[in-house]
């Protein structure tokens, strides 16, 4: 079950970046986070309503809730959406957040209390590696808007590490009032959905241009990913320590580049593949334990 759920949440995890690419010609950043998450909270709500379960478990899980949506929802895909709306091709957004791991090892010992081997962080080194390699050669120093471009998705990583970190770390805790994953995957998109309304309205006038493609991929978006995807996600995060789920993300580059190149023709550079490979060292080193 662990392993389908992994490659589950892969697949429909990655899918996320080429879903946003293709509908942002039609919507703002914002305006797709306040489509995509208020969406959510209704589906939800009505799920959980008709079967008595919407309540208010108390201040203190709901904020928790909330602060986990803002980071792992919000400026997960704040970042990412604005770096694809600046020319980076999905493939290496993908591969930027597949940093994540590497962060994570970092950060583990101390916020999840989960240590990590000389080994790991050896990988993790290497496919940070690979990344740099990668992002160093598209990104063009004469051009500040280009380097901008290719460090949002850095905060990406950073906020979908500590939204895990933060979760697994209440797991580990196992409080016994811990809200059910639908319930509080409803709080994470209410928490969403209530920090991006103002800035999208503001900004952006909720300007939408609402044809089949748009509403098809969006209903992709809000049920594939950010019911599917993350609900994996969690459920994940479980049953696995933080390390072992967050190198399913160095999963996602081939995933996704194979996916952007079959539907937006996007160009793989030998610089690509080059840090394509260093990463896939880092992974296996990272990843595979050795025999004993």
């Amino acid at each position: 079950m662990v392993f389908l759920g992994g490659t589950g949440f892969v697949l429909l995890w990655n899918s996320g970046f080429i879903g946003a690419e293709y509908v942002l010609p039609n919507v703002g950043p914002l305006t797709l986070l306040f489509w995509r998450y208020w969406a959510l909270c209704l589906i939800l709500a009505v799920y959980l309503g008709t079967r008595r379960r919407l309540a208010w478990p108390g201040n203190g899980m709901v904020a928790h809730s909330c602060l986990i949506g803002i980071l792992a929802h919000g400026t997960w895909l704040g970042c990412v959406t604005y770096a694809l709306l600046y020319g980076v091709p999905a493939g290496l957004v993908a591969l930027i957040v597949a940093l994540q791991p590497l962060l994570t090892g970092a950060l583990s010992g101390f916020i999840a209390g989960e240590r990590s081997s000389g080994r790991q962080w050896l990988g993790w080194l290497i496919g940070f590696g690979g990344v740099f390699i990668t992002v160093g050669a598209r990104i063009d120093p004469g051009q500040p808007s280009t380097i901008l471009a290719y460090l949002l998705p850095f905060g990406s990583v950073l906020a979908i590490t500590l939204a895990s970190l933060l979760e697994r770390r209440r797991v580990k805790e196992d409080e016994p009032d811990r809200l059910p994953l639908d319930l509080s995957l409803f709080y994470q998109a209410l928490g969403t959905a209530l920090v991006v309304s103002l800035p999208a309205l503001y900004f952006e006038g909720l300007q939408t241009n609402t044809d089949r493609p748009f509403l098809l991929t969006m209903a992709w978006l809000v049920t594939g990913v950010s019911l599917g995807a993350y609900g994996l996600m969690w459920w994940l995060i479980e049953r696995l320590d933080a390390n072992r789920v967050a190198s399913l993300f160095y999963m996602g580059p081939p995933v996704t580049m194979l996916m952007a190149w079959a539907v937006f023709d996007d160009t793989v550079t030998l610089w690509d593949l080059l840090g394509l490979a260093t990463v896939a060292v880092g992974v296996s080193l990272a990843t595979v334990m050795p025999r004993s």
